[in-house]
């Protein structure tokens, strides 16, 4: 059976949930710290130069092309299901230089009784730059477009689109994360449409028990949601990346 639908009583998957959201707090703090202390690499003006609200006046090797192939995805991206406005102007552009750490949810529907629920990797975070919106905000917004804020949804998408192409434009970004043992990746999600966005996951997995312990636990607290349990048997195997390279180098 593979890491998700793994059988485990009700019983163990109680005796995992403490030590879960212990290990989920220590991922998250640890994350956060490391990319406060990377913020200069993801600052947008490092890809965007001028054309970010409060970046450099100096000209940024490959800024026009960058900011053109801004624009080009923005396009592409705020149709549905946003319904934004296509045109963007010549004025810097609002992407706050802090990155926030998103919650990675995603819907799953019990085999049981068809429901649908929101299940939360405890250890992968969808991060992006702060904006008027969090994701959960944004997508909740888009369920009922009449309290969709129009430029805090352009600035969520801007941002993210941003973000992306920063990762893509400095590689050696993504292979630091890489090192300090997260799995980077572009996320699209139903909700958002072809909006991309960067999800880091930690080496220690999370797993979905089967769909019978999760509708007991749903049934017990009334809630339709549920978070995977880390899986502490993967701790005596986890990769070392830099062993990895070394040994590849020496083979």
């Amino acid at each position: 059976m593979g890491a998700n639908g793994r059988t485990l009583s009700t019983d163990e998957v109680a005796a995992l949930r403490a030590k879960t959201e212990a290990v989920a707090k220590l991922l998250r703090e640890r994350l956060a710290g490391q990319l406060e202390a990377l913020r200069p690499l993801f600052a947008p003006r490092r890809l965007l130069g001028r054309h970010v609200r409060g970046g450099a006046r100096d000209e940024v090797p490959g800024a026009e092309r960058a900011f053109a192939r801004l624009k080009e995805s923005y396009a592409a991206t705020c149709g549905r299901p946003f319904a934004l406005p296509k045109e963007l102007d010549d004025e810097p552009l609002s992407v706050e230089p802090l990155l926030d750490i998103h919650p990675f949810e995603y819907a799953h529907t019990l085999s049981g009784d068809g429901r649908a629920i929101t299940v939360t990797n405890p250890v992968r975070w969808v991060i992006a730059y702060r904006s008027g919106y969090t994701l959960a905000q944004l997508e909740s917004a888009l369920a009922n477009r009449a309290t969709l804020r129009t430029n805090d949804a352009r600035q969520f998408l801007l941002s993210a689109l941003a973000l992306e192409q920063l990762l893509a434009a400095f590689p050696e970004i993504g292979e630091l994360l890489r090192e300090l043992r997260y799995e980077v990746s572009i996320e699209r999600r139903p909700p958002l449409g072809e909006l991309p966005l960067v999800t880091l996951t930690s080496a220690l997995p999370a797993f979905r028990p089967s769909d019978d312990v999760i509708a007991a636990a749903v049934r017990f607290s009334g809630v339709p949601a549920f978070i995977e349990v880390v899986d502490l048997d993967a701790l005596a195997s986890l990769a070392d990346p830099l062993r990895e390279r070394i040994a590849a180098a020496v083979r």
